[in-house]
């Protein structure tokens, strides 16, 4: 029996961030589906996310709670997790980079590059991003910010490592020469080349010595190992590279694909392919940098508002629908436009109507027709062959596209086929067939076409929606539904469930419009101020006060109603916060209060002042005071 094949998927390992948003989903829920089809298709899958534990901006945010950096990220990465388990995401494993093989992995990697002349001190003078963790030159700044993320640089100068990149540019230009697929799509490979490439490598500082939170140099205890050679060693750090197991490195690496956004695939496609040449390993097979969900045009961010847990969308509406418009809304290599409401009118008109009333109607039929109990079609009409017949073409399609990587088009052939299932239903009318019990056999043979193809379709499914396509295989009471049995006329007889349920009820698009709507219309009332003069300001009153009671708005899930003492008075204060904070964290905080606001009622519920928050990018935190309750700010 020869070996299975194997496939390496990973997705970047992410900031660690207690405020996911949908955008950030869609690079792990895509590699869950790639993998899931692997899988499904024979190969042996590895599939590996992470978080990126180390750096300035996590050591600052840590100090600043007064609590150790460890004790700061725990909490998030558990948050994590329980999103991806959320969103049906089966990983085969996480890496932090504070684990201990890691750290010690990527402490030999160093260690060798610098041995053999890779790595080298010197200093460094530039402008530094704290949030994207990246230096620039003062000609790479835009308006003298930062070029990837356009927040506030600081002019850093530090004794540093660097990394010889400029020395192996030669060598990975001929390597690309005969290995475009390495970047993909071409797009991206023609801003590399053009951008980067073409002007020249410049050497890459690899370590710092001012933060602290980071793995050690060995032989520099002065210095820490900067993200690049850190973070980007995961992908051989997870699979026991150097190590006293290497197993899963012998079996796995090269990994068969790098799925990353495409604000960091100059990292990916440029220094980690030249550090694991400097390392005499093989590079990566591909890497692909995807687009964007946006909204507007413009990126999903904490700062602006426009996000909401994907959690509520999938309490809302259902896994499967939140996967189904991540995996099928982004064009190939392109951005894609992300609303909520696109989101539901998405899960109506495709999942509703094309899928679920298929299946629904089709169980129904065949209980109505055949108590349940439908034979296989061996008299098929030309009309049934022509439906056999892309049916059976439609694995090698779907195939072709997901082996492209275009998700969205390998979907719209499933759902292709599925139109025309519904469709020949119109075509041969099964209730007039029934009509007439010399039509028996031809009823049977109808039912017997939409249910194989409603199975088939459902083994296509399955790494897309997984949840659906189960409670699809449920409905026909089968549980042999795999690739292997992928062909039309497998199942000889169907004894299906007789209590059919509904896969999606439909919401209703008119009432969800004029409810976001008046989401954000509040919004606009609790977020937005007008401008104010200096005499204005004077005349604001600000004071200190303790939560002492916190609770969500029964009728907003972005909004706390608190009870906060502002010394010898409580105020109740409704406030947008339910994001960024729980109300049991909140209670015992003391915050800064607008105690001379006028009171205002925010959906039904008054609130008698404003409690101040902070934003920097995309973090977003409330002010808060070592002061007395009841002191005054001036």
């Amino acid at each position: 029996m020869s070996e299975k094949k194997t496939y390496y998927i990973t997705t970047p390992i992410y900031y660690p961030s207690d405020n996911f948003h949908i955008g950030h989903c869609y690079t792990t829920v895509t590699a869950d589906a790639l993998a899931r089809y692997k899988k499904l298709k024979g190969y042996d899958v590895f599939f590996l996310t992470g978080s990126d534990e180390h750096g300035q901006k996590i050591e600052g945010r840590a100090k600043e709670k007064g609590i150790t950096p460890m004790e700061f990220i725990n909490p998030i990465i558990d948050n994590a997790k329980d999103l991806w388990k959320a969103l049906d995401v089966s990983y085969d494993k996480f890496i932090r980079t504070t684990d201990e093989e890691h750290v010690k992995c990527v402490q030999k990697i160093f260690e060798r590059l610098y041995k053999q002349g890779d790595i080298y001190k010197g200093s460094y003078e530039g402008w530094y991003c704290t949030p994207c963790e990246s230096f620039w030159t003062e000609s790479q700044l835009v308006d003298g910010k930062c070029p990837d993320c356009g927040r506030e640089v600081k002019l850093t100068k530090e004794d540093a490592y660097f990394f010889k990149l400029s020395r192996y540019q030669k060598r990975f230009e001929e390597y690309l020469n005969s290995h475009r697929d390495l970047m993909q799509p071409e797009s991206r490979y023609n801003e590399m080349y053009n951008n980067f490439l073409k002007p020249g490598l410049k050497d890459l500082c690899v370590s710092r010595a001012s933060v602290k939170w980071g793995i050690p140099v060995t032989f520099d205890k002065s210095q820490t190992v900067y993200v690049w050679v850190d973070a980007l060693s995961n992908y051989i750090s997870a699979l026991g590279y150097d190590s006293d197991d290497d197993s899963l490195y012998q079996k796995f690496w090269p990994a068969d694909l790098h799925l990353v956004g495409k604000e960091i695939f100059r990292f990916h496609t440029i220094i980690w392919p030249i550090i694991l040449m400097a390392l005499d390993l093989p590079l990566p097979k591909k890497v692909y940098g995807h687009g964007w969900l946006t909204i507007g045009g413009g990126k999903i961010s904490k700062s602006k508002g426009n996000y909401k847990d994907p959690r509520i969308f999938v309490n809302d509406y259902g896994v499967d629908a939140v996967r189904y418009f991540l995996l099928s809304e982004v064009p190939f290599g392109s951005d894609g436009n992300f609303s909520e409401l696109l989101m539901v009118e998405r899960r109506n008109s495709d999942l509703c109507n094309v899928l679920g009333n298929l299946v629904n109607r089709t169980i129904s039929m065949a209980n109505k027709y055949f108590g349940g109990v439908v034979h296989k079609n061996t008299n098929p009409t030309d009309l049934d062959l022509e439906v056999i017949a892309q049916l059976e073409s439609m694995d090698n399609e779907v195939d072709e596209k997901v082996e492209a990587l275009n998700i969205p088009n390998a979907l719209s052939l499933i759902f292709n086929r599925l139109e025309r299932l519904n469709k020949y239903i119109d075509e041969t009318e099964p209730w007039k067939l029934a009509k007439d019990d010399t039509n028996k056999e031809r009823l049977n043979n109808v039912i017997y076409t939409i249910l194989e193809g409603i199975r088939l379709c459902a083994i296509e499914l399955n790494a897309f929606i997984p949840s659906s396509a189960n409670k699809i295989y449920q409905q026909l009471n089968i549980n042999n539904a795999s690739f292997e049995n992928n062909r039309f006329g497998f199942i000889d007889e169907y004894h299906v469930t007789d209590k059919p349920e509904i896969l999606f009820a439909r919401i209703d698009e008119k009432e969800l419009a004029e409810r976001l709507a008046a989401e954000d219309n509040e919004e606009e009332k609790i977020e937005h101020l007008p401008e104010i003069s200096i005499d204005d300001f004077a005349k604001v009153e600000l004071r200190v006060g303790e939560v002492i009671e916190s609770k969500k708005h029964e009728k907003a899930d972005k909004l706390l109603v608190s009870k906060i003492d502002i010394g010898g008075e409580v105020r109740q204060i409704v406030s947008g916060i339910a994001k960024i904070i729980k109300p049991e964290d909140f209670v015992g905080k003391k915050v800064i209060v607008v105690t001379n606001l006028k009171p205002a009622t925010i959906r039904g519920v008054e609130s008698q002042g404003m409690v101040l928050c902070g934003e920097n990018g995309d973090d977003i935190e409330i002010i808060t005071s070592t002061l007395p309750k009841g002191s005054k700010l001036r």
